[in-house]
């Protein structure tokens, strides 16, 4: 059970919504921003000595034997593993597994896990040595074994994977992964990376989703120990774990969706718990000094002009080890229907900005897959209307992407043509980060 440390971050919840509906309307969309200050964190990292004896980390590192293809991959695993360890907080629990067909713990090799401190630091890169390439693909074993290392501290809230993997999970069954995922949900959060071009983007994105972490490519070997470190100071700014957004509806009203849209996407429709009468909560992981934007839609009873009502009412909330919850904070969704036409079709800047950004994402990654399906007419309609959104939404850094991918002919209309001689790398870079998204201008 989640208990806030000394230095946990104060959270904050702001709605930005168009509360008028016209006669009859009936779906209400909102854009909650959700903002934690004062942790003792800022951007991530500790502003402070913050006591880590409430964290744990586990990093799994594919030694399946195409690391050593080139050699200089295994090395540069090795060597993101140990700035990745160096950045550990004092007192953080930690231990490096290696992942084959099936997963070794490396350090401490004691079915538990060690106490960051400079003697277990040094201890734990000089058994990186042991991270050699033989074997297969088998992540549900990677994932079974950082649970079992969690478990083995239960009074640990804050627990934290990153995986990195080369391949596809080739030696066991989808069925036996999602097993896997089922058991392990929530009781951990696991970013993953994928070095080089062999691997699946959209299987790594599933188990981050689910895990409730990132994902990224690292497309050259040597950039592995940059992305590692700034992993694992991110990890280490987080100060309070399993904070949840409930969400509750008056009768007769249904929530249709939740989503988190910045910074990256992530539906959390189909994650929410039944929190009492007309709540419920949906999970949105560990937190530092941060924020994020999430998109709440409910569907609520049609009502005549000048009615108004509580849509939903907003909620930021902590369990506690006595099976209860605090609320860290709140906000109101409203509906009020109007004959004023200009009130009723005004739509939220926030709200707009977000419903692009989501139709950006599924614009790269259909027109990506069309194009991997040999459907070029499709495949440019796609990412030309990818460009126009990128650029009508202030997208820059996923604009820049699709320039590696197609020559830009008019970003207003979306007219591109598909480069020749596209790298596996590039285009990989796009699909995975297509669901990075860029904050609303205030």
């Amino acid at each position: 059970m989640a208990i806030l440390s000394k230095s946990h971050p104060r959270f904050s919840v702001d709605i930005f919504q168009n509360e008028y509906l016209a006669e009859g309307a009936r779906e209400v969309n909102a854009i909650v921003t959700v903002t934690a200050t004062g942790g003792g964190t800022s951007g991530g990292l500790p502003t402070a000595p913050v006591d880590g004896a409430g964290a744990a980390v586990v990093i799994m590192v594919d030694c399946s034997g195409s690391m050593d293809y080139p050699s200089a991959k295994m090395r540069n695993a090795r060597e993101a593993t140990a700035a990745a360890i160096d950045t550990l907080r004092d007192g953080v629990a930690f231990a490096v597994v290696a992942g084959t067909h099936e997963a070794v713990e490396v350090y401490p090799a004691n079915r538990g896990l060690a106490i960051a401190d400079d003697a277990t630091r040094g201890q734990a890169k000089q058994a990186l040595r042991k991270l050699t390439p033989a074997g297969g693909t088998a992540i549900g074993t990677w994932l079974t074994k950082a649970h079992q290392l969690f478990e083995s501290r239960a009074d640990i809230a804050i627990r934290h994977g990153i995986l990195l993997t080369d391949g596809r999970n080739e030696h066991e069954k989808p069925a036996d992964l999602q097993r896997v995922l089922d058991k392990v949900t929530g009781r951990f959060t696991v970013d993953c990376r994928g070095v080089g071009t062999d691997w699946e983007v959209a299987e790594l994105r599933k188990i981050s989703s689910t895990l409730l972490g990132t994902v990224d490519i690292v497309a050259e070997p040597s950039g592995l120990a940059e992305d590692f470190r700034s992993m694992m100071e991110k990890a280490m700014g987080k100060q309070v774990a399993d904070v949840a957004l409930r969400v509750w509806t008056p009768a007769n009203a249904v929530v249709k969706y939740v989503k988190q849209v910045a910074p990256d996407m992530a539906d959390l429709t189909d994650r929410r718990a039944e929190a009492g009468p007309r709540a419920g909560d949906y999970p949105t992981g560990s937190w530092g000094d941060e924020s994020r934007d999430y998109h709440v839609c409910v569907e609520v009873p049609a009502a005549a002009v000048g009615n108004e009502m509580l849509a939903a009412r907003i909620s930021l909330v902590l369990p506690q080890p006595d099976g209860g919850s605090e609320v860290l904070s709140q906000g109101l969704v409203k509906a009020v229907w109007t004959d004023d036409l200009a009130s009723s079709t005004r739509i939220s800047p926030q709200v707009a900005h977000y419903t692009g950004q989501a139709e950006l994402a599924s614009s790269i990654q259909e027109g990506l897959e069309a194009h991997r399906a040999g459907d070029v007419d499709r495949a440019t309609a796609k990412l030309g209307a990818a460009v126009r959104l990128a650029h009508e939404t202030g997208n820059d850094g996923t604009f820049k992407l699709l320039q590696k991918v197609v020559d830009v002919v008019d970003p207003k209309e979306g007219t591109v043509r598909f480069r020749k001689n596209v790298t596996e790398a590039d285009s990989m870079t796009l699909e995975t980060r297509s669901t990075k998204t860029v904050r609303v201008k205030k």
